[in-house]
């Protein structure tokens, strides 16, 4: 009888064990029913107001040249050549500098891997002169601009495939100075 009762402690404990706890799952409030105000005429729902908190950016801002402007052009493979799209958001970057005359950038130019390192530092001095003078011929006071290669040294993306090689062919324009913080 003992080692019955022993045999039937040790089936409850292994039974214990090998189940897995029950856990409650949590469940999603229910959306609130809207309040009602109750007029002599009509019945009007009452707008419940939560307090969230709204970000906006500060105008003249790094964060507002980037949203509303953005700060970097693509080009194609052994290229520094604007494209449309390039162009397209360096107007935007011109309408945005000369709302704000004491912001300075600093534009650098970049490569894929692909090629020696002295070609693609020569290439990425090409793609930031090419933005510059787009940027002065539409009216950005060239003192503002300043230009520098990284060629392929500041990858964006470090892959070696053709999505990561098409978007460190860039250009980027960065706020040195002037912006409001």
């Amino acid at each position: 009888m003992k080692i019955q009762l022993i045999s039937l402690a040790a089936v409850f404990a292994i039974s214990a064990c090998a189940s897995e706890p029950k856990v409650a799952e949590p469940v999603a409030p229910a959306a609130p029913e809207p309040q009602h105000q109750v007029s002599s005429h009509r019945v009007t729902p009452v707008q419940s107001h939560t307090t969230q908190p709204i970000h906006t950016v500060t105008p003249g801002s790094i964060e507002d040249f980037a949203t509303n402007a953005g700060d970097r052009v693509y080009f194609a493979y052994d290229s520094y050549t604007l494209s449309s799209e390039a162009r397209a958001v360096l107007a935007k970057q011109a309408a945005w500098l000369n709302s704000y005359p004491r912001v300075r950038l600093l534009i650098a130019g970049n490569c894929d891997e692909r090629g020696t390192r002295e070609y693609n530092l020569a290439l990425g001095a090409r793609r930031a002169s090419a933005v510059k003078e787009y940027l002065v011929n539409l009216g950005v006071d060239p003192s503002r601009l300043t230009t520098i290669s990284y060629g392929k040294e500041r990858p964006i993306d470090p892959r070696s495939t053709n999505a990561a090689w098409s978007i460190n062919r860039n250009a980027h324009s960065a706020i040195v100075s002037g912006a409001v913080s």
